[in-house]
């Protein structure tokens, strides 16, 4: 037991327990590392019986019993995973539960705080000040249960894609014109370079949307006091090529490894900025990912990030593209 004890230890199971919420005992990892020295002893000990005693009995019953043994730990390991499984699922079902129930209020708040600030309402400036600063704040909350939503159905599979095709590089200019003001205001100089189009993708539209205009968002949000982003789309054979370079604050090298993963910030993010969840990015590569896409970064600390993602051209255009070339 000690043994065992000291083992989990040096390995660290008690972090990978903690992070679980089980014991030692139900944790995976640290039975796994049981199941497997029980079955080295169990066949070390079945090896020297049958060398020991002649007696075929005594080896059936000791064979039998290594069986057993194993059986045991197997189901004990199985039994395991079903607990982490399980918690895991309570957990998703119940942040769907709660992001459905906020929904509906929050967006009633909505409607009626744009009523209540509308050119027809008779506000002074401080009340109109402190309304906005309400909705502000309303639409963040709005953002956030929209994505732990997102995030739900993903791990469930559930999550529904209206695919159309349509010109990326329109939909890029849209959102740096949307966002040029916000730009501005941080000294940053926001250009969209490249193929002048149209690149005209199948995929969704709104799932789309949202990865182009988080990736422009966080390359604004982490420059610290002036700076550029550059938004690059290109025709790369069947796929187009995106890319949004920043010169900003960067993102450790430690820390890269973890960028995709839910909830992640980078301690850097977090030191420039304190807002956030940590599901943009986590997001962005669902999304991708399920239009036959892929995602990824360079990035150096203290110099910048470049990420960057392909999506697959409409088929409907690649085929016209190959009956022209074959006319020719």
């Amino acid at each position: 037991m000690r043994i065992l004890s000291y083992i989990a230890k040096e390995i660290k199971f008690w972090e990978e327990c903690n992070k679980y919420g089980v014991s030692i005992w139900e944790c995976p990892r640290f039975l796994f590392l049981i199941m497997g020295l029980v079955t080295v002893v169990s066949m070390v000990a079945t090896n020297l019986i049958a060398i020991r005693y002649a007696d075929p009995e005594i080896v059936v019953i000791s064979v039998a019993s290594v069986a057993v043994l194993i059986f045991s730990v197997g189901n004990v390991v199985v039994r395991s995973f079903e607990k982490v499984a399980n918690v895991s699922r309570m957990k998703t079902e119940f942040v769907s539960i709660v992001s459905h129930q906020l929904r509906s209020p929050l967006t009633a708040l909505k409607w009626s705080l744009n009523l209540l600030i509308s050119k027809d309402s008779n506000l002074n400036p401080n009340e109109r000040e402190y309304l906005e600063i309400i909705r502000e704040g309303n639409e963040r909350m709005i953002k956030l249960v929209n994505d732990l939503l997102s995030v739900t159905r993903i791990e469930q599979g559930r999550l529904a894609y209206n695919k159309e095709d349509f010109d990326i590089i329109k939909l890029a200019e849209s959102l740096v014109l949307e966002v040029k003001s916000f730009a501005d205001a941080n000294n940053v100089d926001l250009k969209l370079l490249g193929d002048k189009g149209p690149l005209n993708i199948h995929a969704d539209k709104q799932y789309i949307t949202m990865v182009v205009s988080n990736l422009i968002d966080n390359a604004i949000r982490y420059i610290p006091k002036t700076g550029k982003v550059e938004v690059v789309l290109k025709k790369n054979k069947n796929f187009v090529d995106a890319k949004i370079k920043d010169n900003g604050i960067g993102i450790p090298k430690d820390e890269q490894k973890n960028i995709f993963h839910k909830f992640f910030r980078s301690t850097s993010v977090m030191r420039h900025r304190t807002e956030g969840t940590g599901l943009g990015l986590y997001l962005a590569k669902a999304f991708v990912e399920a239009h036959g896409g892929r995602i990824g970064f360079v990035s150096t600390e203290g110099a910048g990030t470049t990420f960057w993602f392909t999506l697959p051209l409409s088929k409907k255009i690649n085929n016209q593209r190959l009956k022209s070339q074959a006319s020719e």
